[in-house]
């Protein structure tokens, strides 16, 4: 059951991150991917009873919370290229999620994104 976890972590790993991310150490090599990969994606992102995009809204919302605007980024990117979301939803979720979290975190945010875009117009 584990590498078939492992298999399906991997395959919606590069799935949810579109083929943008290092490819994780071969099993056994390092505890914390095995992890991740077996349950965060094997099981988690690969449950059918929400979507990726659902998945990934709840994520940017904890991201957005916790102040991680390089993770953001990281999800942003992704669902950019995934077409999860247009560039207006983006930055329509940062102006609500500001609301929530906090000015400065939200100019994290914003300035982020605005990164993100000009680097994705190039």
């Amino acid at each position: 059951m584990a590498n078939e976890h492992r298999e399906k972590g991997i395959e919606m790993f590069n799935e949810v991150y579109c083929n943008d991310l290092p490819q994780p150490p071969e099993p056994g090599q390092d505890r914390f991917f095995d992890y991740m990969l077996d349950t965060v994606f094997g099981q988690l992102w690969a449950d059918e009873r929400l979507s990726i995009r659902d998945r990934r809204l709840l994520l940017l919302g904890a991201i957005a919370a916790l102040g991680e605007d390089m993770t953001f980024t990281i999800q942003a990117r992704s669902a950019l290229k995934r077409g999860e979301l247009d560039r207006e939803q983006l930055n329509e979720i940062v102006t609500f999620l500001t609301a929530y979290v906090g000015y400065p975190r939200g100019a994290k945010l914003k300035l982020a994104v605005q990164t993100l875009l000009a680097q994705m117009e190039k």
